[in-house]
């Protein structure tokens, strides 16, 4: 079971929604955190999530994603890591201007299935984005909310805060 590049990640949008809604239903819709949603749908409601969720995700896939890496297990998606570095093409209105730079590389769209929680996978993808950064040329930072379960994990893998922004928190990676 390795990690794999999705070379065309619009292809794969339909399989990631059903993915996300794990993600969410399993965290009990606390992530994906939707927060430009006024009325979040119940972790019940598949076509809800589907409505507020995929013309976000298809977004990210088709403009906002460098390069998009899922984990699968018996063929199914069961982690997934996306990395976002081309900041100077992009509107990334969540990214400090202080880190806006061609060194700066983004580990976004980080998830396990919450069915598969605690088992390292999580570990695996994460030092693998990490590592691709560095392949690339990258300092790896991640900017996420400071009231999510991912942020003391962050903490845990040698990521440091390095600032507050707006609501979010931004993480760089110092080992």
């Amino acid at each position: 079971m390795g990690i794999e590049r999705v070379e065309n990640p619009l292809k794969l949008k339909g399989e990631l929604v059903k993915f996300v809604f794990r993600v969410y239903q399993g965290t009990d819709g606390a992530y994906p955190a939707l927060e430009w949603v006024e009325d979040k749908p119940s972790t019940d409601d598949f076509e809800g999530f589907k409505k507020v969720y995929e013309p976000f995700l298809e977004f990210r896939l088709g403009k906002e994603f460098d390069e998009l890496y899922v984990l699968r297990k018996d063929r199914r998606i069961i982690g997934t890591v996306a990395l976002v570095y081309n900041l100077e093409d992009k509107d990334v209105w969540w990214v400090p201007g202080e880190i806006k730079n061609e060194k700066t590389g983004l580990v976004e769209f980080f998830m396990v299935d919450p069915a598969y929680k605690g088992k390292g996978y999580g570990s695996r993808l994460l030092e693998f984005a990490v590592g691709r950064l560095k392949e690339l040329g990258k300092e790896a930072y991640v900017i996420t909310f400071p009231n999510l379960e991912a942020y003391e994990y962050y903490l845990k893998k040698g990521f440091n805060k390095l600032m507050n922004y707006k609501e979010f928190v931004v993480l760089k990676y110092n080992k």
